[in-house]
């Protein structure tokens, strides 16, 4: 498959141009025209990129790439050792960023949603043209103890739980990555609970004043589903070997 044919769907498919991100999403690194064999993981740290190489893959697809707003330009350090890493390995970088978290179908909201079970709902916190949240209500009601271990057991995480009192949990809502600051939004929804990947400390006093349970899942954890989905999708409609590879973070 050509990268330009690759790049082009991804960008399609994912609605890239819907995004006001805040680093580019698509092709970061040109290496290769040719795509055989995609490595996914959730950031593109010498780890990965040595596993893929590895690998003998030609393509490094992930949730966070380089070249974020505000980072340092120059191709220095540890950011220069990564990049001369994939040109020299003849391996390019895609990488997507908030498309690939607000996407109905591959997005890290939705995959979550399906490796947790939770039933999708409602969603807010638009960007633009799209939310970034979902809602939803458990099967069943939890305490928080309960879904704090439902998710500790699913994602192989260590969640840490905020609680603001001691009421039972039925509604949810939930933003993977660092997206804690939508908890004022899912408390003024009435929301029992809200997860999102880390917490900061303002989190905490917010979830206490406001009556909402907050759980912080990981950022790592509760982000290594949907670039797996989307791979799936690129496997299932070109045929393209892919895999996935999970380089532990704790965070």
């Amino acid at each position: 498959m050509q990268l330009k044919q690759l790049c082009d769907f991804c960008d399609d498919y994912l609605k890239v141009a819907d995004f006001d991100d805040y680093c580019p999403n698509g092709l970061q690194v040109e290496s290769t025209d040719e795509v055989n064999h995609i490595v996914t993981g959730v950031t593109a740290s010498l780890d990965l990129i040595e596993a893929a190489v590895d690998a003998q893959a030609d393509t490094l697809l992930v949730h966070h790439g380089y070249f974020w707003k505000g980072e340092a330009q120059p191709l220095t350090g540890f950011k220069g050792k990564r990049i001369r890493a994939l040109i020299q390995n003849n391996i390019n970088l895609l990488a997507f960023h908030l498309p690939l978290d607000a996407h109905p179908q591959v997005g890290n909201n939705v995959q979550l949603a399906r490796v947790m079970d939770w039933e999708v709902g409602d969603s807010f916190g638009s960007l633009g043209l799209h939310d970034i949240v979902l809602s939803g209500l458990l099967k069943s009601t939890m305490t928080l103890d309960e879904l704090s271990a439902s998710i500790a057991n699913r994602l192989d995480t260590r969640p840490l739980s905020i609680s603001s009192g001691d009421h039972p949990v039925r509604t949810i809502a939930w933003c993977t990555g660092a997206a804690q600051n939508y908890i004022e939004q899912a408390a003024d929804r009435g929301i029992d609970a809200f997860i999102s990947g880390e917490v900061s400390e303002q989190t905490v006093h917010f979830a206490r004043e406001m009556g909402i349970h907050y759980i912080a899942a990981g950022h790592h954890a509760t982000e290594r589903y949907g670039v797996q989905a989307l791979a799936a999708e690129i496997e299932a409609r070109f045929g393209l070997r892919q895999q996935f590879i999970d380089i532990a973070n704790p965070v």
